[in-house]
């Protein structure tokens, strides 16, 4: 992956101290380079009897991503644990307006809490720095519910994040990120289980045919595909394989984005006062 650099050893200090001053931690574990890094450092700082990580089932997780949480946690002889989530119970969280990731967030930390509390210690999430500049009602929830966020404190955006993994040779320091499903539906459609199975099996369609860095947008009856610009080129040559996958999902109407993969680009439509 371009543009990473050397770890820094100030900023893998920063967090050492940063975790080891936490009594005992519940990480949320998602399995992305963000939760990963956090959790195999706190592993590494407290040890496995000072630390869990807990990765959400919920109906919003990519097909997969359970099973590749577990299987670093074995890897890494780390303490797991897997909660269920229901957010789809929540009407506010279904709504989907600017605030959905808000009630994601409540839900999460009404199972991670009372493991906390359990353990007499604390909730961690692996926010990065760069979170900061982005519309994330969800921080905003979890720190009222008093999660602590040890990568932020520690001064780590997401390239010093992906270069202390890479110099620690975790697996996924290159991994693409893996936002959770729900965020491909427009706010103001409302999140259903119809639409979230329905892009989880048209991102894996993509991946089949050599797409990792994706996002499917859901537009009723449309897929936007986004990817980064250098594989645009090679989307267009295989447009047909591409439209025949997601035409057999039910979509009609397949576009590929030319302006290519923007995360939280759908924060865009958000109007001021909801951000």
């Amino acid at each position: 992956m371009a543009g990473i650099t050397k770890a820094d050893p100030l900023l893998t200090e920063q967090l050492d101290a940063e975790l080891k001053s936490l009594q005992s931690v519940v990480v949320a574990f998602s399995g992305g380079v963000d939760s990963a890094l956090l959790a195999y450092a706190t592993l590494n700082a407290l040890g496995s009897d000072r630390m869990l990580a807990v990765t959400a089932d919920s109906e919003s997780f990519a097909s997969g991503e359970l099973a590749h949480c577990e299987e670093l946690a074995r890897t890494w002889g780390m303490p797991w644990h897997a909660v269920n989530t229901d957010e789809l119970a929540n009407p506010d969280y279904v709504a989907n307006d600017g605030n959905r990731c808000f009630w994601c967030k409540d839900a999460l930390m009404d199972a991670l809490a009372p493991l906390a509390a359990e353990r007499g210690g604390v909730v961690t999430l692996g926010v990065n720095v760069d979170d900061l500049d982005d519309h994330r009602p969800g921080q905003t929830s979890a720190r009222r519910r008093g999660a602590r966020f040890p990568l932020v404190d520690a001064g780590l955006d997401k390239k010093a994040i992906r270069a202390l993994a890479r110099s620690w040779g975790l697996s996924v320091w290159d991994r693409p990120a893996m936002p959770c499903l729900s965020s491909r539906i427009p706010y103001g459609t409302p999140v259903t289980l119809t639409a979230l199975s329905r892009i989880d099996r048209g991102e894996a369609a993509l991946r089949r045919l050599g797409f990792n860095d994706i996002r499917l947008r859901h537009y009723e009856d449309t897929a936007r595909v986004e990817l980064p610009i250098a594989d645009l080129d090679r989307a267009v040559a295989r447009r047909v394989s591409i439209v025949q996958a997601l035409e057999t999902l039910g979509y009609r109407y397949v576009t590929l984005d030319l302006a290519g993969l923007r995360s939280g680009n759908l924060n865009d439509g958000l109007a001021d006062d909801d951000l």
